[in-house]
């Protein structure tokens, strides 16, 4: 009679926990190998799941397109003394007559103008000689100006302007340099690269910054390493440009048998499938089924036309390209095939391994079994 109990015992705890883990399901990291392809068009699923190859690798090694625009490039250098709306100058004149001078008092010849603004629509006001255009010229050609209004009241009036780089002639430097602010823009700060160092250089990492410059209702935007090896994408500014230093913000999402599941920032211009495995650790050597590495994304349809070899798609498709490390152009594709912005990459998990889950389960209720079966013979 007591062993019959324990057998009873030891069956009905079985029962239980076989019941419990049908239906709670084993843990794992995500979908296996044949669920994702279960999902696939072809299993009337709404994914595109397509193996890579060296097409498939071409035909989507899209990188952003960065770089200026005719508007910025075509602009030349400006004139470090020329004189724009909101500049401040200092007029100087000095009239040929002690008695009774037009500008200075009795007995002197010389009168000073100081802080003379330029108006917003580019006139400054000289007292007998009017509104006069200042915007667009340099110091000499204004002085000449001047000197012509002048000269039918006073006689030889020798004048000179100097110009003190205003509202008018800067520009905004923001985002990750050294010093954020307004600068005028003078001789030696006429260009990008020459204003973002008077700003104290770049405060981040060099590999991921962009520089971003916006004129008007135009902007345009490089990657700072770029600027500095191209030569031509050190556009000439003007004044208003706003400059503005950030660090990149693209990411992929590492999910299953990795070594870290998280979200990973770019740290590099351009990432490859290798490349983004092994900067969360790698496969897991206990987990990973290397046959099984998924990169899941949301791709524009003439890419996806492109590597399917249709031309009927439309609007955004949802893509799932299959890397094998296992063959022996896997890694060659691996390293071939770019990661971009938004991008999940999935690693499958071994068969093995549920395989093991499930035994663990099995030994697990047997024990429990075990454990009931001899609280019950002991009562």
């Amino acid at each position: 009679m007591k062993l019959y109990l324990s057998t009873g015992a030891r069956l009905l705890a079985l029962v239980a926990v076989g019941a419990t883990v049908a239906a709670c399901g084993l843990p794992r990291s995500g979908p296996n190998k044949r669920e994702i392809y279960a999902g696939s068009v072809l299993k009337q699923g709404d994914a595109f799941v397509v193996a890579v190859n060296d097409r498939v690798t071409r035909a989507t090694a899209v990188v952003p397109a960065l770089g200026f625009g005719s508007a910025f490039t075509g602009a030349g250098i400006m004139g470090s003394d020329t004189i724009a709306a909101g500049d401040t100058l200092s007029l100087q004149v000095i009239e040929n007559v002690r008695d009774e001078p037009l500008l200075s008092a009795t007995g002197s010849r010389v009168a000073v103008l100081e802080e003379v603004q330029v108006d917003g629509q580019g006139y400054i006001f000289v007292p007998y000689a009017g509104r006069i255009k200042a915007a667009g010229q340099t110091p000499e050609g204004l002085r000449q100006a001047i000197t012509r209004k002048l000269d039918t009241q006073t006689p030889d009036p020798q004048v000179t302007v100097n110009r003190v780089a205003g509202n008018g002639a800067t520009v905004t430097v923001s985002g990750g340099v050294g010093g954020q602010g307004v600068y005028p823009i003078e001789r030696p700060t006429r260009t990008l690269t020459a204003m973002i160092a008077a700003a104290g250089g770049v405060a981040i990492e060099p590999a991921v910054a962009l520089v971003r410059v916006t004129r008007g209702a135009r902007t345009g935007q490089v990657w700072l390493q770029d600027l500095y090896d191209n030569p031509s994408l050190d556009i000439p500014l003007r004044p208003g440009d706003r400059i503005v230093v950030e660090e990149d913000r693209r990411a992929f999402v590492a999910l299953g048998a990795t070594g870290a599941q998280t979200r990973v920032p770019f740290d590099t211009q351009t990432l490859s499938a290798i490349e983004a495995i092994a900067t969360v650790g790698g496969l897991s050597t206990n987990l990973a089924d290397p046959t099984g590495v998924f990169v899941f994304r949301n791709e524009p349809a003439e890419i996806a036309n492109n590597v399917l070899g249709r031309n009927d798609l439309r609007g955004d498709q949802r893509m799932v390209y299959v890397l094998d490390l296992t063959q022996p152009m896997g890694m060659f594709h691996a390293r071939d095939f770019v990661i971009r912005d938004g991008d999940t990459v999935y690693v499958t998990e071994a068969p093995f391994v549920q395989w093991q889950k499930t035994l663990g389960a099995i030994t697990g209720s047997a024990t429990t079994a075990d454990s009931l079966a001899s609280l019950g013979s002991g009562s």
